[in-house]
C-alpha cells in the first residue's frame, strides 16, 4: 500500500452511491471484485471536479493493493514531470519497462493542466506501452471530446483514447460535488 502512493485512503464502502445515483454501483461492486485486471481493462471516471473519480479511483486501487497487486497512484502532472525527467536523464525506456510490469495505472486529474507537446507525446508512449498488457484507471474533469486540449494536439488524443477505450469501462459522471453537499441541500 505504500508502494502505491495513494494520496489518502478513499473506500469503497465509505462511498456514498445515494448521492451519485446515476453512478452504476452494480458494476462498480464487480470491478472491485478486479476481474477487469485479468483482461487488462482500463476504468475511466469522467465528471466535474466533487463526483467522486478520486474516490472510486483510489478505492479500486485500494482492493488490488490488498489483493498484492502491484498498483501506483499519480497524478497526471506527476506522472508526466516523472517521465520527462527520465527522458532528460536517458532512463525513459527503464522508467517505461517498470510501468509496463505494474498491475494496475492510477493517473489522475487528467486535464486540470494542458501538456506540453513532448509530455503528451511520453504519456502516449506510456499508454501505447501499456496497451493490453496492464490496466489504466484514468480520472479526468474533461469530456472525450476535449482531450485534443489536454495534450495539445488532436491525433495524440486521439491515439491516446482509442488505446484507453478499446477494453474499458467508461464512467461518465455528473452530478453534484460531495465537497459542496453540505452547502447543496
Amino acid at each position: 500500500m505504500q508502494r502505491a502512493c495513494f494520496p489518502q485512503v478513499k473506500r469503497l464502502e465509505e462511498f456514498d452511491f445515494t448521492f451519485q445515483p446515476k453512478i452504476n454501483e452494480k458494476l462498480i461492486r464487480e470491478l472491485a471484485t478486479l476481474e477487469f485486471m485479468n483482461t487488462a481493462k482500463n476504468v475511466l471516471f469522467i465528471g466535474a471536479p466533487g463526483v467522486g473519480k478520486t474516490h472510486l479511483a483510489i478505492s479500486l486501487g485500494l482492493k488490488a493493493a490488498q489483493a498484492r497487486k502491484r498498483v501506483v497512484f499519480y497524478t497526471a502532472e506527476q506522472l508526466t514531470q516523472e517521465l520527462a525527467a527520465a527522458e532528460v536523464s536517458g532512463r525513459l525506456n527503464k522508467m517505461l519497462d517498470i510501468m509496463t510490469r505494474v498491475d494496475l495505472l492510477i493517473i489522475d486529474e487528467l486535464g486540470y493542466l494542458s501538456l506540453t507537446k513532448q509530455t503528451a507525446k511520453l504519456f502516449f508512449q506510456l499508454v501505447s506501452k501499456r496497451y493490453e498488457k496492464g490496466s489504466i484507471i484514468v480520472t479526468s474533469n474533461k469530456p472525450f471530446e476535449q482531450w485534443g486540449e489536454i495534450f495539445n494536439d488532436e491525433v495524440v488524443a486521439a491515439a491516446i483514447l482509442d488505446r484507453l477505450l478499446h477494453h474499458s469501462y467508461p464512467f461518465l459522471i455528473s452530478g453534484k460535488s460531495f465537497r459542496l453537499k453540505s452547502i447543496n441541500k
